[in-house]
């Protein structure tokens, strides 16, 4: 046995599968981003900017230590938010996620969505036990753009790269 195999746990979950994850998304009219960040460095960030500029939702931020991101309200809790959201995206460290998971379901949340690289099966058994559709080790934002045109299968942007310098008009 490696030692990369000891170190991980077994994945013994699936997840939906690509049409399922477009079915999520186009279903979703609001998004909840828990542990939603001012920090432009912050993965958080950089996807609630895609999200109120480039998709359809109704984005809500939750974050007990901040008041406003992105000039919107920070909410404390997914119990405070005034709806209960569609979907529910989570930013939070791996001891966090079955927790976060529970106050999706209180909160009335369709799904559970947590981010790259974040997988707690736990997690997905709260939420789906309590008939949540879940998503694991995903990006809301890859996603939406890869289902939308705006990325390759891949993940990678599909607009020409070029090296050459762009000529402006009455320069030579």
């Amino acid at each position: 046995m490696s030692d990369q195999t000891q170190s991980q746990p077994q994945r013994t979950w699936q997840g939906p599968s690509a049409p399922e994850r477009l079915a999520i998304l186009r279903r979703a009219r609001s998004i909840a981003i828990v542990g939603a960040s001012a920090n432009p460095a912050r993965a958080s960030y950089f996807v609630a900017t895609y999200l109120l500029s480039s998709a359809p939702y109704d984005v809500y931020f939750v974050n007990p230590r901040a008041d406003t991101i992105l000039g919107q309200p920070a909410y404390a809790s997914l119990a405070d938010l005034p709806v209960a959201p569609d979907v529910v995206d989570v930013f939070r460290k791996d001891a966090d996620l079955p927790g976060v998971a529970q106050e999706a379901v209180d909160a009335g949340a369709k799904t559970l969505w947590l981010q790259l690289g974040s997988w707690n099966e736990e997690a997905a058994a709260i939420a789906e036990n309590a008939g949540l559709d879940v998503v694991m080790d995903r990006c809301v934002k890859i996603e939406h753009a890869r289902f939308h045109g705006g990325l390759h299968l891949a993940g990678f942007n599909t607009g020409e790269i070029t090296s050459k310098k762009q000529r402006l008009s009455g320069r030579g």
